[in-house]
């Protein structure tokens, strides 16, 4: 495989790190420190991200910093230049294995990823209670938030709005540097609604507020509608819900399952490590387990089964085979998506091959071709092509 282009070096700084605790016993063979990355400041990725590392830190004096970003890419880009061990991703995972979106351009392309642990997790739209666009087939004409480099919000929101057959041109879609800050402008009326759990800090804020939250239902009897979702999120299914923000107990709403955030670093990440890694996360569970209505997820039964955005690590399976998990059907899908993923790469090679070629044959004929503009159509055009799309 052609090495990739390198990519920009990482601006910022990272957030503060869990100190070690006291007298805690340092687990064989587990890295004593790490660096991860997730969503920024109150999402419900920043919270398990730091309750897990409370968790290492209590049980094995590993210390831990997270690198909080509002974009995929800037959850991602450390991991990419390994100054992160690991990220607790979303959905820019599948979208930088794919090299597309955000992840479609020179300096990117097929990240060779893969999974650690992926817990379920519900999502949905909120709008304020008692909003018009409370129905998921009457969205047209909403103001809905979208996160500039974040592909993981931005093409799920679109997923949404195309259960009613909609796209961004029948709405209003507002624009934002990260997505935290959509918080502000949900409580100033700025926009109706965004993408968000039902359990994270920003979710219950929004609650608490004036006024308030309701979520918009994708009723799963809708299979066109599904149908419509699926084909641009294909990550996407549908769920009950009844015990997040704005929820009542006993009547549950139609939203969205998907899997997140889910732990992931590159396929060439050590072995043993992961598999320590892997195993840190079981024997630390009960530490975690209950610091919100979501960690739970993270049990091994739940979160070490397929499917998810990209394979799995085998340091991982290596645990999870020895605990009874992994099953004969999860690895048939691990060896599926592994030959996706080996496909993708050698058609991202391919594409660039004929690209060069054919720049190469414009310039000779006077033809400047910007490969910023240029690029990213080829690439999607020969998807289609070779059958990826």
């Amino acid at each position: 495989m052609k090495l990739r282009k390198q990519i920009l070096q990482l601006a910022g700084g990272v957030a503060a790190a869990a100190m070690l605790a006291s007298g805690a016993a340092q687990a064989a063979d587990l890295p004593k420190t790490m660096i991860w990355t997730s969503y920024d400041f109150g999402s419900a990725g920043f919270a398990q991200a730091s309750a897990v590392a409370n968790a290492f830190q209590k049980k094995f004096g590993t210390r831990i910093r997270i690198v909080p970003s509002g974009t995929g890419i800037g959850r991602l880009l450390p991991v990419t230049q390994r100054k992160a061990h690991y990220g607790f991703l979303a959905t820019e995972t599948y979208f930088a294995a794919e090299g597309t979106y955000d992840f479609a351009v020179t300096s990117w392309g097929p990240q060779d990823l893969r999974i650690i642990l992926a817990p379920p997790v519900a999502t949905g739209l909120t709008v304020p209670k008692g909003s018009k666009f409370a129905d998921g087939a009457n969205l047209k004409g909403v103001k809905l938030g979208y996160v500039k480099g974040n592909p993981s919000v931005n093409v799920k929101t679109d997923a949404l709005l195309a259960y009613a057959g909609l796209t961004r041109a029948d709405i209003t879609p507002v624009w934002f540097g990260g997505y935290g800050v959509m918080k502000g402008a949900r409580l100033t009326g700025k926009i109706d609604g965004f993408l968000m759990s039902p359990y994270s800090g920003i979710t219950r804020e929004l609650e608490a507020s004036p006024a308030g939250i309701e979520w918009v239902q994708f009723d799963p009897a809708n299979k066109d509608g599904w149908k419509r979702i699926q084909s641009i999120a294909p990550m996407y299914s549908p769920v009950k819900s009844d015990d997040g923000a704005g929820m009542v107990k006993g009547k549950p709403v139609n939203i969205i399952e998907f899997r997140y955030p889910m732990m992931v670093t590159y396929a060439d990440r050590s072995e043993a490590e992961v598999y320590q890694v892997t195993k840190a996360m079981h024997e630390a569970f009960a530490l975690y387990k209950d610091v919100n209505a979501t960690t739970k997820n993270w049990i091994l039964s739940t979160a070490g089964h397929p499917p998810a955005d990209v394979a799995w690590h085998p340091g991982s399976i290596k645990f999870l085979k020895e605990q009874g998990v992994w099953s004969a059907a999860d690895e048939a899908w691990n060896q599926a998506r592994l030959a996706r993923h080996a496909k993708v790469i050698e058609e991202w090679d391919n594409a660039t091959d004929a690209f060069n070629t054919w720049r190469a044959e414009e310039k000779k004929k006077k033809n400047k071709i910007k490969v910023s503009e240029a690029w990213p159509k080829y690439w999607a055009d020969h998807r289609k092509k070779v059958g990826l799309d």
